[in-house]
């Protein structure tokens, strides 16, 4: 795949293909533009909204009502994006931490938006016996897209990487399941 390929400006399907591929030249080359800012924020919206299809479907087969089915869906779509913020800022201040110059956190907030690719097909959660397996592993694909990312964006080792993006990995998995939790209990409550 040549260089140039990646850095001639990429549509939302071939960006999500690269960074689903974990190309470093890919997040190598995503520079904080407007349009960058608007893709990588869309790959956001976009994983937000098939986390909360997966999870209205489920909610649905627990016959929910559609007040509870309503928050639910809010409530998931909203977690997705904090929890971006979140893990972007976590990232940030310990990328500061260890190495004092560094891209700023809205530079960051690029590469982890296009990281968050695998999410998109948090959808297929909605799989029967197969949802939480394939939770898990959209959940380790994008930590390592985030990975990949921090590590080109920092320009530092993939250990070093590694250890910052695991720091807020889990507080964000422990929040979906909270989430998770949150909205069964409410169906079990209205129901």
């Amino acid at each position: 795949m040549s260089s140039n390929k990646i850095t001639s400006k990429p549509g939302l399907c071939s960006t999500l293909r690269y960074a689903l591929a974990l190309n470093g030249d890919f997040y190598e080359n995503a520079r904080n533009t407007q349009r960058n800012r608007r893709l990588g924020l869309s790959i956001v919206i976009l994983a937000a909204i098939s986390h909360a299809i997966g999870s209205g479907v489920i909610l649905l087969i627990n016959r929910a009502t559609i007040f509870v089915l309503l928050i639910g869906l809010t409530i998931d779509a909203i977690a997705v994006v904090v929890g971006y913020y979140f893990w972007t800022f976590t990232i940030w201040k310990i990328g500061q931490w260890l190495k004092p110059i560094d891209p700023t956190y809205g530079d960051l907030l690029v590469p982890i938006g296009f990281a968050y690719a695998p999410q998109v097909l948090n959808f297929l959660t909605l799989i029967p016996l197969l949802g939480r397996p394939i939770e898990l592993i959209l959940a380790v694909w994008s930590l390592l897209a985030v990975i990949v990312a921090v590590r080109q964006g920092l320009d530092i080792t993939t250990q070093r990487a590694a250890f910052i993006c695991l720091v807020g990995w889990p507080l964000i998995q422990i929040a979906i399941g909270f989430v998770q939790i949150l909205e069964q209990n409410l169906v079990t409550w209205i129901n």
